[in-house]
Formats: C-alpha cells, sequence, structure tokens
C-alpha cells in the first residue's frame, strides 16, 4: 500500500489562486455580457465598435468562450489542488492567442479602440501564461496532485 504525503501550500498560493479565479470569473461576466449583448446596449455603441461587433466572427467568440470557462476552470482546479490545472490554463491560453490574433492582426479594433486597446489584451495573454507557470510550480512543489 503507498501513502501520499499531501503537502500543504503556503498561505500565498490560495490567495493567488482565489484573485486568479476573480479575473477569470469577471471575464467570464464579460463573454456572458458580450455573446448576449441586447440590441439597446448594441444601439448604444459607437457605429465603429458596432461594426466591429457585428463583424467579428463566430470563432473568435468561440475562442473568448475557451479562454474565459478554461480559465475559470483552471482555477477551480487549483483551488482543488489538481494537476488538471495546468492543461486546463494551456487550452484557455490556446483561446487567448486565437482570440487575441484576430484583434491583433485581422480586425481594425486597434483604430477603433486606440493605444488603449493594447492594455487590457497584453495583460491577460500576461496573466494566461503566468497561471500556467504558477500551475507548474504548484506540482513541482507537490501542492497539486
Amino acid at each position: 500500500m503507498t501513502t501520499e504525503t499531501k503537502v500543504k501550500p503556503p498561505t500565498w498560493f490560495w490567495i493567488v489562486s482565489i484573485l486568479a479565479l476573480l479575473w477569470n470569473l469577471t471575464g467570464a461576466m464579460a463573454y456572458v455580457g458580450q455573446a448576449y449583448m441586447s440590441v439597446e446596449d448594441l444601439a448604444a455603441l459607437s457605429e465603429a465598435e458596432r461594426t466591429l461587433f457585428e463583424t467579428q466572427p463566430a470563432w473568435v467568440t468561440g475562442a473568448f468562450a475557451v479562454a474565459v470557462w478554461g480559465g475559470t476552470l483552471g482555477c477551480i482546479f487549483l483551488l482543488l489542488r489538481k494537476k488538471w490545472a495546468k492543461p486546463i490554463f494551456i487550452i484557455s491560453l490556446i483561446g487567448i492567442i486565437a482570440q487575441m490574433s484576430y484583434s491583433f492582426f485581422m480586425s481594425n479594433s486597434f483604430e477603433v479602440y486606440g493605444p488603449g486597446g493594447l492594455v487590457m489584451p497584453i495583460m491577460v495573454l500576461i496573466i494566461g501564461i503566468a497561471l500556467i507557470l504558477f500551475s507548474n510550480k504548484g506540482i513541482r512543489k507537490q501542492w497539486l496532485t
């Protein structure tokens, strides 16, 4: 019979995991808000923003869903101390990259939103990568099993 000793993660592990979950839940709320945008909300957008929204391909919305729901699920796995967090975060990062590729290279989103439109996508990308590294550290330190 083998006995598995669980290594207790430090307090900062829990703090980072909870903050990451809150971050991803915020992204999930943004996804729901975009995916189910009302006619009134759409009408409130500028013409350029409305055109950008209406011409966005379905695969970009799908990539957004994979990114935020994958990130949320990955954070839940962190809180459950499961190794599954890492591959789920990798899938989430693929969604982020797909979504950002459209924004950066296939649309005029930066013409519509200006240079400030770069801040959030870059933050999302950095946090997506950081969560993979964080879960990898959790696996290495045996905080995740």
